[in-house]
């Protein structure tokens, strides 16, 4: 093989391994970032759920509402 033809292979070998490289770490970081999401997801219907279960509470607190207090009297 000539010089030149050498050293593109070599140039190009570097490049896939970075590229190879690159691509492993980014699909590292895509794989944390899912994680994340499903567990805020799973956060996210904890809190609708407490919320929905607090509901009825709210509406019988408003519900009781005796008018102004006696300091507005």
């Amino acid at each position: 093989m000539t010089k030149t033809l050498e050293d593109r292979i070599i140039k190009l070998e570097e490049t896939v391994y970075f590229q190879e490289k690159t691509i492993s770490e980014l699909n590292d970081a895509l794989t944390q970032q899912q994680l994340q999401l499903d567990e805020m997801h799973k956060l996210q219907q904890a809190v609708e759920i407490k919320l929905r279960q607090m509901a009825p509470l709210l509406r019988d607190a408003d519900a009781g509402d005796d008018g102004p207090p006696p300091h507005y009297l």
